[in-house]
This record gives C-alpha cells, sequence and structure tokens, in this order.
C-alpha cells in the first residue's frame, strides 16, 4: 500500500505555521519541516533533502516536485522538501547562520538545534541506506581552472562525494555511483556547458568546513550520502530539470519505480513548477488556484479568529499572517496578498446549483466552476449571493445570466480576469465560495 504520513499531519502542521509566525515573523520563529514517505516500507529507502539553504531553489523545488508530482510504484522513498523552511520563505541563506555546518558540534542554545537532531534522526534510521542533498551552486565545477566561472572554486553542475568509498553492504561504492549519475545527466544536457563532473571533497584529508556538513554527519553513520549540484547561472527551472535527472538515476540504481506527471524536458519541468498549484481553506471552503494569482486580493473572508486552516497542493506552499494581510508563499516567491475581511464561518458543506452553458449542477463549496458563455447561480433561501465584480445595477445576483462582459476584471483572482469569486453568506456568517472560470 503506498502511504504518505505528512498529508496526515500537513494540515495541522500548515494552522501552526500561520499562527506561530502571527506571533511574531520579526523573532525568526523556528519552521518546522515536512517529512513525507512515498511507497512501499522497506530497508532500502532513498532519503532526499532539499531547503537546507533557503537561497537555492532548484534544490527545494526538485524535492517538493517529488512529493507533489511523483507516483512511487515500487520502494521507498524519503523526502523532506523544506529542511530550512524559514530560510526558504526569508530567500536566505540561513536566518541563524548556514544550517549545513551545524552537523558536527551543536550548542543546544543554537535556534536550530531541534532540527538538526530530527533530520538527524531520519539519517540514522536504519532504513535508509542512501541520502542525497540537494544544492545550487555558483557556477560550473570543473577540476582545472578555465576562467573565474569554470573553475575547482565553484560549486554548480556536479555530483559531490566526500570519500571514494565506504564500508558498507549497500552503496558503499561513492565513486562509482556518482559517475553513473553524472553519465545519466551528461546523455540529457539542455547545452554542453551545463556538463556534469564528479567532485569528490576528500573531506577526512582536513577539509575542517566539510567535516560539518549533513553528508559527511551521514557517511560517518555508515550511509551512502551524496550531494547534487545545479549552476546558479541556471534558471531556477533548468536547475530543478537536472537535480530531478540525477534523482531519478539514483532511484533507477536502488531499483525504486515510479511514474512522473510530467515530461522529462525543460518545458515539462516549467509547466510542473508553475502551473496547477493551489491552496485550500477552512475544509476546502474555499480554493485558491496560485498560477495566474493577483499580487493583492481585498476583502478576502478569514475566519473571525484569524487563524486560517489550510492545505498546500505542494508542501512549499504557505500562508503567513502579517497584521490584517496574509501573505501566500510558495517556497521563496511571494504569490499575493489576502487583505483579510474578518467573519464568522458557518459549519457544514451543502451542495448549491449552478446553471452552466443552459445545463443545471450541483457544486460543493470550494469548486472551480469552468463556463463557456455564461452561468447562473440558483436562489437558495438558505444563501444569501455575492458575485464579486458583477455589474448589475438591481443589485439582484440569482436567477440572472451572467456573461464575462458583465464582470469587471479588477476583481477577478487571475491577472488573466477569467476566474471570478462567488460568495455565499447564511445570515451574518461565510457559508462558502464557488470560483468561476471562464474557458473563453
Amino acid at each position: 500500500m503506498e502511504y504518505d504520513l505528512s498529508l496526515g499531519m500537513l494540515k495541522l502542521f500548515n494552522t501552526l505555521l500561520v499562527f506561530f509566525l502571527a506571533l511574531s515573523l520579526d523573532a525568526k520563529s523556528v519552521m518546522d519541516f515536512n517529512f513525507i514517505q512515498k511507497g512501499k516500507e522497506n530497508n532500502n529507502t532513498l532519503l532526499i533533502i532539499g531547503g537546507i539553504q533557503g537561497d537555492e531553489p532548484g534544490g527545494f523545488m526538485a524535492a517538493s516536485l517529488l512529493c507533489s508530482h511523483y507516483e512511487i510504484t515500487k520502494g521507498s522513498l524519503w523526502i523532506v522538501p523544506n529542511l530550512n523552511f524559514l530560510s526558504i520563505i526569508e530567500r536566505s541563506r540561513g536566518p541563524y547562520g548556514d544550517m549545513n555546518r551545524k552537523f558536527a558540534k551543536l550548542s543546544k542554545q543554537d535556534p536550530e538545534f531541534d532540527t538538526i537532531q530530527r533530520i538527524k534522526n531520519y539519517i540514522k534510521d536504519e532504513r535508509v541506506k542512501l541520502i542525497v542533498n540537494l544544492h545550487d551552486g555558483s557556477g560550473y565545477y570543473r577540476h582545472k581552472y578555465i576562467d573565474k566561472n569554470h573553475s575547482p572554486y565553484k560549486w554548480g553542475q556536479c555530483s559531490i562525494i566526500d570519500q571514494s568509498e565506504i564500508a558498507t553492504r549497500k552503496y558503499g561504492n561513492l565513486e562509482e555511483i556518482s559517475h553513473a549519475v553524472v553519465a545519466h545527466v551528461n546523455e540529457n544536457l539542455l547545452k554542453k556547458e551545463d556538463k556534469y563532473h564528479l567532485h569528490n571533497t576528500r573531506t577526512k584529508e582536513g577539509d575542517r568546513e566539510m567535516e560539518k556538513s549533513l553528508t559527511y554527519f551521514a557517511i560517518n553513520q555508515g550511509k551512502a550520502a551524496f550531494g547534487n549540484e545545479a549552476s546558479k547561472n541556471l534558471a531556477t527551472h533548468k536547475r530543478v530539470y537536472y537535480h530531478l535527472l540525477a534523482l531519478e538515476k539514483y532511484m533507477d540504481i536502488m531499483g525504486i519505480e515510479y511514474k512522473r506527471k510530467f515530461s522529462m524536458s525543460s518545458q515539462g519541468v516549467y509547466g510542473a513548477i508553475n502551473n496547477d498549484i493551489y491552496i485550500s481553506l477552512y475544509d476546502k471552503k474555499i480554493t485558491l488556484p496560485l498560477s495566474k494569482v493577483r499580487n493583492s486580493l481585498k476583502y478576502f473572508p478569514i475566519q473571525k479568529d484569524g487563524i486560517v486552516d489550510f492545505q498546500g497542493s505542494n508542501p512549499l506552499v504557505a500562508i503567513i499572517k502579517k497584521g490584517n494581510t496574509y501573505v501566500v508563499h510558495y517556497g521563496n516567491r511571494r504569490l499575493s496578498y489576502l487583505k483579510a475581511d474578518y467573519i464568522e464561518y458557518e459549519r457544514g458543506t451543502p451542495t448549491v446549483k449552478v446553471e452552466v452553458d443552459g445545463e443545471l449542477k450541483d457544486y460543493n463549496f470550494g469548486d472551480i466552476v469552468d463556463v463557456q458563455t455564461e452561468f447562473v447561480i440558483k436562489n437558495d433561501k438558505k444563501f444569501r449571493v455575492n458575485v464579486i465584480g458583477f455589474t448589475n445595477r438591481s443589485k439582484i445576483e440569482t436567477d440572472i445570466p451572467i456573461e464575462k462582459g458583465q464582470m469587471l476584471k479588477r476583481y477577478s483572482v487571475d491577472t488573466k480576469g477569467k476566474i471570478y469569486r462567488v460568495e455565499y453568506y447564511s445570515k451574518k456568517k461565510f457559508a462558502g465560495m464557488l470560483l468561476v472560470h471562464f474557458k473563453s
């Protein structure tokens, strides 16, 4: 049976995320990371870690796509897409210093002590046999100096090992595995300059900084561990492309089988990152597509106590409260500002009737209603309806046909003026929302 332990806890995590950040984002509250298990539990688990540094979006975006766009049909995959979630939100390397230098000695007073202990426990778990830590590095790593952007001092476009091999039953041949990953990536380059190389840091020979890293900690626990670096010179979706190429090779080596929901191409990865992203609020009473969402949505119904219960299509989706504004984040992108209209929520999730292009249909709150020409919100005595942006002097908004030309574009949810809010109220309480999407 396929399982995903994070999905059961994600809703609670999201609610607590808003609550703690509402207390004080300026105090840099430590945000816990998601831990997602896919496939069937076994003793041959691959652990993938993204987001140890928040200014490296290729790594955490790649890890998040494994969560949302891959089905594991054979084997066991564990994913931490947002290890240093606060640094991702803040677009920083790390508000408390470089987290990837905290795996040797660390004071219990360090704000990230608990986070480090938790990820160490996953690394040490006997089921985990191989670990990949995802990074974006500057320039292009080359064994010999070519120029300032292509040299041994750059980290982009390479597979990293701390040493050639370790004494362990499985996957101890680190250099051989790394060569296989490099070869696979190089068979699928977008351009010649992107060529991957193996980078052996030879950490135990005296690299004091690398001795503090996550992969070297894993090596000392007897675990095969690799770093994968994509170049910061590349657009984010191209970095993600190379990370995923490498990760798929690691899965192949471990016998982990998968189905992917997009084509492995630059365009396919770009679409997977940027399309079909959404967030649902309050048990799906509201669904908000985020791909083309407006920068600001006014009078957005927020529960009177100010707490937002939400669930994202991707573990990098988050809502952070700042005063009376709720900021929707997707990784290190700020997508929209929700200007709160505080109101008490009605319980229950009844169906409502809408006539769409001449056909009467039942919808649940949170649904998106696709319309070609016109829609009619059928009158329901239980509710008062507000079609946001509808220009009708009579103020009647039910049992009349509404076309796109009657909607004011500035009130649309999206920047293209195709999606509009239909809000339902029960007396003075908010009952739920539909979105009407004009397809033409």
